[in-house]
């Protein structure tokens, strides 16, 4: 009987022992089916294994389990083997593996640490995975599928965070898609990232002016400057908009600065003409006017400001002569007319050029018909007149 008892105490012992193991050790294989399946390309069963063992108490703290998921769906979406498991991934949501992928590997790092044994590898393995995430983004985008863009774009950057790559494409996508909030959002960002680029304060200037928030226009326009004071394009959008609310004495030093910058610019010595000539600086505009067609004979805007000036004084010659008394007029006024005869000549060679440059200017047309009348040049002026006439048909 004592033998009996014996073996009964120790027949129980062993199943006390066995009973408290079986939990643990099931879940372990859970993990090691996991792998052994994943292994032999059954991702079905290697899914139905890991999920066992991720909700575990036992073993969903253990970083071999989280690396081991994220194992199983880097290997769903890898590109050389992906086109195999399509039925596996079928009714997830796009970009569901390649994110519990990035969400495993970082569980296991935050569990191993960057030196243990399974820590160590996620590096790699999310360098990889961002490259997959970010030419999903790229494909999408010249698929012109921009929300699919804008997610991948956005996880890359989840995997990287210090990457401005990601968001800079993202903030392409956006603005692509005309969700200008979202892309100024981008763009703001990049900037907070340290990522400076004449094209991100071009892009956030286009935004701020297509949404006429001039404040927002002005705070980005003088960052864009300090960031790039030599930058010609954003110096003419400061002068363009001192020139638009009329700050013209202002624009004057900006526009001289800008010069410094691009002295062979036609265009912003024809800039400075016209400020000066809205400050009643005449003689500084005809000199800024003459070096901008020097510089460019077919700078247009010069050449026709050049024969209104020269217009303009010949007609104020003209006026002064017709305002005086007979006898006064038989003193002073032939001279009177002469000298502005003489500005008509000159005004000649200017309206020409201009006319030269753009055939099919009414302003051109209609002044060299007058200047030509006033000149005795009658068929000139005839032909001008036809010319203008064939424009309003």
């Amino acid at each position: 009987m004592k033998k009996a008892f014996l073996k009964l105490a120790t027949a129980a012992a062993v199943v006390a022992s066995l009973g408290l193991a079986a939990p643990a050790l099931a879940q372990n294989s859970a993990v090691t089916n996991a792998i052994l399946s994943q292994k032999s390309g059954q991702l079905d069963k290697a899914l139905v294994s890991i999920n066992e063992a991720i909700n575990n108490d036992k073993t969903k703290d253990k970083a071999k389990t989280w690396f081991t998921r994220g194992e199983i769906y880097n290997q769903l979406i890898d590109p050389s083997t992906a086109a195999l498991y399509t039925k596996f991934t079928k009714d997830m949501q796009p970009g569901e593996p390649l994110q519990k992928a990035v969400e495993s590997y970082n569980k296991a790092l935050q569990l191993d640490g960057p030196t243990g044994e399974f820590g160590k590898q996620v590096p790699d393995r999310l360098k990889n995975l961002y490259g997959q995430a970010f030419n999903a983004g790229v494909a999408s985008f010249n698929a012109k599928d921009y929300d699919k863009a804008i997610s991948s774009y956005k996880l890359a950057s989840q995997i990287n965070p210090q990457d401005t790559t990601a968001v800079l494409y993202g903030a392409y996508a956006l603005d692509a898609k005309q969700d200008y909030a979202g892309a100024k959002a981008s763009y703001t960002q990049l900037l907070g990232m340290g990522y400076k680029s004449p094209t991100v304060y071009n892009r956030l200037l286009a935004i701020a002016q297509q949404q006429n928030d001039a404040a927002a226009t002005q705070q980005v326009l003088q960052q864009a400057i300090k960031a790039y004071p030599n930058d010609k394009n954003f110096l003419t959008q400061e002068l363009n908009m001192y020139i638009s609310t009329g700050r013209g004495k202002e624009a004057i030093d900006k526009i001289k600065h800008a010069i410094e910058v691009d002295p062979n610019n036609s265009n912003l010595y024809g800039v400075l003409g016209s400020v000066y000539d809205q400050n009643k600086q005449p003689e500084l505009a005809v000199e800024a006017f003459k070096k901008a067609v020097e510089l460019d004979p077919k700078n247009f805007d010069a050449q026709f400001n050049l024969g209104i000036y020269n217009f303009n004084q010949a007609a104020t010659y003209y006026t002064k002569a017709s305002k005086l008394d007979l006898k006064t007029y038989q003193l002073k006024g032939r001279p009177l007319e002469a000298q502005g005869k003489k500005y008509f000549e000159a005004s000649v060679p200017y309206f020409e050029k201009a006319l030269e440059v753009q055939p099919n200017d009414a302003g051109s047309l209609s002044a060299l018909q007058k200047v030509y009348y006033r000149l005795g040049r009658t068929a000139d002026s005839k032909r001008m007149e036809d010319r203008l006439q064939a424009l309003k048909k």
